[in-house]
């Protein structure tokens, strides 16, 4: 069955890659691109839903398909304002996922992170954990929130000062084993291959965490 799915944060390097995927997958006929500016994505497949993230009810009519993944995140450096983090990090996704549980959306895929946990004292980690919390809420038929450690697989040059976080990763990753293995970094592609399976073959499991993602992006893969 060829299926409509809904991309939030398409421009960022998990959701672009997740939308090219998308776009190339058979059974897939429709990407609805949600954006707050037009994407340059020039495809039959895809179309261009252009909003105010803020403010999602405004396009509830547009709002509709089979699923809707959502890759919107921002960092303290990009975002140092915390009002304006939670804005993006929990009430963008929160909304999204409002909106397809009141247009019947049947599943729901988001980007969050490991270790998340509402108790923590950190301000970052707690409303990423607010955000699953409120998403699971919900209940809609099936959620999946992907718990990736450190994310790999973005140029150097992208981000101050990752290039080096990157070969640190590299060395930890060396010696993270047995039970300590889902703390290693996970590569872009590898969350977009995973997040596009379970569009197709959703699973009981709400949190999928590193192993999990590794396991799905081969099955994506065979």
């Amino acid at each position: 069955m060829s299926k409509t799915i809904l991309i939030l944060g398409a421009t960022g390097l998990t959701g672009g890659i997740t939308t090219q995927l998308l776009l190339d997958d058979p059974e897939v006929a429709h990407v609805k691109i949600v954006t707050r500016r037009p994407s340059g994505i020039n495809h039959t497949k895809a179309q261009d839903i252009v909003c105010d993230l803020m403010d999602l009810g405004a396009i509830a009519s547009h709002f509709t398909g089979d699923a809707v993944i959502c890759c919107i995140g921002t960092t303290k450096a990009q975002t140092p304002d915390k009002d304006e983090y939670y804005k993006i990090d929990h009430g963008i996704p929160v909304a999204a996922a409002q909106l397809a549980q009141q247009q019947q959306i049947p599943q729901f895929i988001v980007v969050s992170s490991l270790g998340t946990s509402v108790k923590s004292p950190f301000f970052y980690v707690r409303t990423k954990a607010e955000m699953e919390r409120d998403v699971k809420k919900l209940g809609i038929g099936f959620t999946h929130i992907m718990k990736p450690s450190f994310i790999n697989g973005r140029p150097d040059a992208a981000r101050k000062g990752e290039k080096w976080l990157k070969r640190g990763m590299a060395v930890l990753d060396a010696i993270l084993i047995g039970p300590l293995k889902k703390y290693r970094s996970v590569m872009a592609s590898d969350i977009a291959k995973a997040m596009v399976y379970l569009v197709h073959h959703p699973l009981p499991d709400i949190d999928i965490d590193n192993p999990q993602i590794k396991v799905l992006s081969q099955r994506y893969e065979s």
